[in-house]
């Protein structure tokens, strides 16, 4: 990493008052991993562990850092007493081992339950449960292993109550019958959340760089669109459910559509020009961390051992009226949907932390 890397990195650290952020090395198994801890002042962090082949380990910092501070506000958002955490391994997913896999297990047990981890990109259950063997500070596990199972049931579910409120503030009706869809990205959020839609009779377009996620989509009523030219058309929504960064200034040259709201971690390319171009082109834009915490609020209770799932999607059903918040906030503020959100994300972190 050069001097200037290093100076750009510890002044977002510092900007962004990250608490903590643990280095991992095993140099005997290949395993590099970077723990990033944001905000524990309303509870104990929480957020999974991806593993990526980052061009570098300045660019898997910068990952950790956005995302887990992403954690902290969709935390702090969805009302519950967690805080902020994400983990990263760099290398290409064959790395991984039983041996690997346990390994990294140990570094988060010396953090003590200050970060809780679970499953993320390329990461399998069968992870989780290696994780597990070493720590107890792992959640998401399966139903059969005492946790709540999938957590994309309670995401895409989320994200469907997001994009109603959204369609009733524009509309002043929260029905999506008819509604011109395109959900980019089809993994597990992505087919559920077409599952949503298809049940209101929206026209639902798909789209997915995997021909295997598009096979598993059995619906004729649903349009598969080539990912080369998913911009070609104009849309009343647009639900980004695969990897982040695809909401920029060159895609927004392009893009045609009254709201954005998806289940992608991270989708602005950044949160200083983008939200102020989503404005330009009278785009409502539902931030991610806001719509897509059905996930985080379904591990929350594992953590707390509260194994109840009507009370996970009671609690993700209520995104419609934060959404309604965030927007409503926006307004009488004349800022962003995304800065609205991280504001009163901000808003409650700062209170907790003078109790």
């Amino acid at each position: 990493m050069s001097i200037d890397e290093n100076n750009s990195v510890f002044e977002k650290i510092k900007q962004d008052n990250h608490e903590q952020l643990v280095f991992c090395n095993d140099e005997s198994i290949g395993l590099k991993a970077i723990i990033g801890i944001h905000n524990t002042s309303l509870g104990p962090a929480i957020g999974g562990t991806r593993m990526w082949n980052y061009a570098s380990d300045s660019a898997a910092l910068e990952d950790v850092i956005n995302l887990s501070k992403a954690m902290s506000y969709k935390s702090s958002l969805a009302g519950l007493n967690a805080g902020g955490g994400k983990a990263v391994i760099i290398g290409e997913p064959n790395l991984k081992s039983e041996k690997f896999i346990k390994r990294f297990g140990e570094f988060i047990n010396d953090l003590n339950g200050k970060y809780w981890t679970a499953q993320d990109v390329n990461m399998s259950t069968q992870d989780i449960l290696w994780i597990k063997e070493k720590t107890k500070f792992v959640v998401g596990l399966p139903k059969e292993h005492g946790g709540l199972g999938d957590s994309s049931a309670p995401t895409a579910f989320g994200v469907y109550m997001g994009i109603k409120s959204a369609v009733k503030h524009i509309s002043g009706k929260e029905s999506l019958e008819g509604k011109k869809i395109l959900v980019q990205g089809v993994g597990n959020v992505g087919r559920k959340l077409v599952g949503h839609l298809l049940k209101e009779n929206a026209n639902v377009f798909v789209c997915d760089i995997n021909s295997k996620n598009i096979d598993l989509i059995n619906d004729t009523n649903v349009t598969v669109v080539d990912p080369e030219n998913i911009y070609d058309d104009t849309y009343d929504i647009i639900s980004p459910c695969a990897l982040g960064g695809t909401i920029n200034r060159n895609s927004l040259k392009n893009i045609n559509c009254n709201i954005i709201a998806g289940a992608a971690n991270n989708q602005l390319e950044n949160d200083t020009d983008v939200p102020e171009e989503l404005l330009k082109k009278n785009i409502l834009y539902i931030p991610d961390f806001l719509i897509n915490a059905g996930g985080i609020i379904s591990v929350y209770h594992e953590q707390i051992n509260d194994i109840d799932s009507k009370k996970v999607m009671d609690m993700t059903e209520l995104i419609y009226d934060k959404v309604s918040s965030v927007i409503k906030y926006s307004e009488e503020n004349s800022i962003s949907t995304n800065s609205s959100a991280i504001q009163l994300a901000k808003d409650r972190i700062k209170e907790n932390s003078k109790k």
